[in-house]
């Protein structure tokens, strides 16, 4: 603390003058001459002396002290001029005089005790004033935050209640708006919570409890303010690009403007996006406002430590937010599933794209032969092979469940109680009717909803979710391939080391949530199959309930249980045999030879295959083929197949591929049958009877054949008049087998139907298709499944 040295008043005793000298301070002065010069002052009660003319150096420089009144600016002037002249009693040589040492050394001590009371009141006020400075801008702070808080969530209240209700009544109305305020909703009542325990403790922000009952309430909810934001902020490019496809309809955008403006007016907004981008911005503004508090609040407040994590937790909270974020981008970018054609793929190709598909091709094959070492993460296999069970344990249950539906409709399309069966008289088996008319009617259709709504709906839903992580998994694999040539190399580019975060990201994202989707979809399958089994008991609680009141009516109801249950038994039993030999016959009707006989492009088909592959391979089609996979054919039944092999490339001996005499693919193993070769000639039908030969047993000529008959005559006879008779035999072509038509051009046939032939040949001039007009169609049909029956003659008139 610097001190001010004060005036000192030395008397000094001289015989010849008894005065009071004082002598400069400055040590230049090296002639120490009088400069002022007062009354004798006594030692015992100094006398205020009066100022002479000044001569003196400017004074120190001296601090800002507050104004003061005029006594005490007065005394403050004679301390000043007492001042210089203490400096100049320094520069004294005081050696020679211990009297004078003695005196000054004494008075020193009082004159410097109030210069330093002075010092530290003026001290003690200027931090007095600081502090007030500083609370009033930490008062200011905390009503900014409380403000800006309240007036955030009414402008989002009027967004998602007003604005989005009049939106909703626009004609024709907005597709997928609903979707622009997905997540919304949970903003909205974390910020309410918020506010609602800042107002339940009925403190204002003057009260010194306010400022702890902040940061409490906002670490109480952190979490629920981080889960609320992060989906808001990951769906925030949805938003944008939503309203953006808004905006390409110029009518559509400006009513939009219309109703936002109308709805808002005191805002002056013109998108929606003015009060959808307020979550994005108020998440990141909650650690400027806090830390702004926290610098203006004293180290030494109560609640100084609990500001200080409230304003740590919630950087980390924008930090998660921010990281949570970039894996959803990511994840969103990689687990599309796209469709390309193959032109599509062509099209992509680059010489960039072959380059690092070849490297990773090459990484591959040393890693399989073992040149390589592979980079092994245990956790992330268990992982892996765990979602591949799980996934295929889905697909299985997936199709059980369609084939049960499916064979639950088939059952229900069924109704032969809407038959009159003549049972009149027989009372069990009018009972047996109703019950069945109360299954198919109500109880079973009952059940296929709730199985369709419960059991069907929520496996298809889960199994279009195995989608992107099977996706995320397969981009990992190709991105650690680039990883692994790039961890070769002693400094990465720019672009080498976004390939090497990009691995990095799809591997943390994989090991977070993988472990979570598999769980969840575990627990999503075992509630399905648990609600499989309660709508199955469900089913026989109400059949049960169905059965007793026709107990007393059917002729076993009055057995002991043990009997009624060998009854049952054994009837199901037999009932099964029945069925069972009706199945195999039906199978072996199904799958009977097609003695149909082959159109001439199928004969031709039949002799490449035959050709090419051998009579042993050559398989029919029982019926029609589509196909639904990948290399499935379709093809019309009866088209003949050589079989390539008798299981596909994964083992599954139900697709056998298959040569359809150009393409190949795989047909189902259930609709092929071997070929069984018929002969070229086709059977005799059995509506027909073509008789080939004449009375004369010569062969009948089914053509336009006219007969000449000669008369015999002499010379001496006169010629009579030559009369040309021609006799016209009169036929009608006729169908002789089923003929079912395969395209536009075709036309069908029934067995035994009258035909009228326009044409003997097609366009090409080959015989082996006729055109022909039967039940007032057109078309071409094999001409071999003609048949020409003669009917009458009749003579024409005779030519003279």
């Amino acid at each position: 603390m610097r001190v001010q040295r004060r005036t000192v008043s030395v008397k000094a005793l001289d015989c010849n003058n008894r005065s009071t000298i004082l002598w400069p301070a400055s040590p230049a002065a090296s002639d120490p001459r009088p400069l002022l010069k007062t009354d004798r002052l006594s030692m015992e009660s100094p006398v205020r002396a009066e100022p002479a003319t000044p001569t003196l150096a400017p004074p120190a420089p001296r601090n800002h002290t507050p104004s003061l009144s005029p006594r005490a600016e007065a005394k403050e002037k004679r301390s000043e001029e007492s001042e210089g002249t203490a400096d100049e009693c320094e520069a004294v040589d005081t050696e020679e005089d211990p009297i004078c040492l003695s005196l000054l050394s004494k008075m020193s001590v009082f004159v410097e005790a109030p210069a330093e009371d002075a010092s530290e009141k003026a001290e003690e006020a200027a931090a007095k004033e600081r502090a007030e400075r500083e609370a009033q801008r930490q008062l200011l702070a905390t009503e900014e935050l409380v403000y800006t808080e309240r007036n955030y969530l009414r402008l989002l209240q009027v967004c998602t209640c007003t604005i989005r209700s009049n939106l909703q009544k626009l004609q024709p109305q907005l597709p997928n708006l609903d979707s622009m305020f997905m997540y919304i909703e949970e903003v909205i009542d974390v910020s309410g919570r918020l506010l609602s325990l800042l107002d339940q403790k009925q403190v204002t922000p003057h009260d010194p409890l306010f400022l702890e009952t902040l940061c409490d309430a906002f670490l109480s909810l952190s979490t629920d303010i981080e889960s609320a934001y992060k989906e808001y902020l990951s769906n925030y490019n949805n938003v944008t690009a939503l309203e953006n496809s808004y905006k390409q309809e110029e009518p559509l955008w400006t009513e939009m403007v219309k109703v936002i403006k109308s709805s808002a007016p005191e805002v002056n907004a013109t998108s929606l996006s003015f009060f959808l981008v307020m979550p994005v911005q108020r998440i990141a503004r909650y650690p400027l406002l806090l830390q702004t508090i926290m610098k203006h609040t004293d180290p030494g407040h109560p609640a100084y430590s609990l500001l200080e994590q409230t304003a740590h937790t919630s950087v980390a909270l924008n930090c998660r937010i921010n990281e949570y974020k970039r894996f959803r981008e990511v994840a969103d970018k990689y687990k599309k599933t796209e469709t390309l054609t193959i032109r599509d793929k062509i099209n992509r190709l680059n010489s960039h794209s072959i380059a690092k598909k070849t490297a990773r091709l090459s990484q591959f094959i040393k890693h399989e032969t073992g040149i390589a070492p592979k980079l092994v993460d245990e956790e992330f296999d268990a992982l892996e092979g765990f979602f591949y069970l799980l996934e295929n344990g889905i697909a299985v249950l997936h199709e059980n469940v369609e084939t049960y539906l499916s064979h639950l409709q088939r059952f229900l399309s069924c109704r032969p109680e809407e038959f009159d069966l003549d049972m009149d008289g027989e009372k069990p088996a009018i009972c047996y009717k109703e019950i069945t008319t109360a299954l198919r009617q109500w109880i079973l259709p009952t059940f296929e909803k709730r199985m369709r709504t419960l059991v069907h709906k929520p496996l298809c839903a889960l199994r279009e979710l195995l989608a992107g992580p099977r996706n995320l998994i397969r981009k990992r694999l190709d991105k650690l391939l680039d990883y692994e040539l790039l961890e070769e190399k002693p400094s990465l580019s720019y672009d080498e080391q976004a390939v090497a975060n990009t691995y990095k990201t799809i591997n943390t994202l994989l090991l977070n949530e993988l472990p979570q989707f598999n769980g969840l979809a575990l627990t999503l399958l075992w509630g399905m199959l648990g609600a499989f089994s309660c709508l199955h008991k469900d089913l026989a609680a109400d059949m049960e309930q169905l059965f007793q009141g026709f107990a007393q009516q059917l002729p076993h109801s009055s057995l002991e249980p043990n009997a009624f249950w060998e009854w049952a038994e054994c009837s199901v039993l037999e009932g099964a045999r029945m069925l069972e030999s009706l199945c195999r016959n039906v199978e072996d009707q199904l799958n009977a030879p097609i003695v149909q006989p082959l159109s001439p492009g199928s004969q031709k088909c039949l002799k490449v295959l035959t050709d090419k592959h051998g009579s042993g391979k050559i398989y029919q089609l029982t019926g029609h083929v589509v196909g639904t996979r990948d290399l499935d054919l379709s093809l019309n039944r009866g088209a003949l197949v050589a079989i390539i092999s008798e299981m596909d490339t994964r083992g599954d001996r139900r697709r056998w591929l298959v040569d359809a005499g150009g393409p190949r693919g795989y047909v189902p193993s259930s609709k092929l049958v071997r070929y069984h070769q018929v002969t070229m000639d086709p059977p005799p039908s059995p509506h027909l009877t073509v008789t080939t030969m004449d009375c004369a047993g010569g062969v009948r000529r089914h053509s336009y054949t006219p007969d000449v008959r000669r008369h015999s005559f002499s010379p001496d006879t006169p010629q009579p008049v030559r009369t040309l008779s021609m006799t016209m035999p009169c036929f009608q072509v006729f169908a002789g087998y089923d003929f079912t038509a395969r395209s536009s051009h075709e036309v069908s046939l029934r067995a035994g139907e009258p035909i009228r032939v326009l044409e003997p040949h097609d366009k090409r001039g080959s015989r082996d298709w006729s055109l022909v007009e039967v039940r007032e169609q057109r078309g071409y049909v094999p001409s071999n499944y003609l048949a020409v029956v003669p009917t009458s003659t009749s003579p024409t008139t005779p030519y003279h």
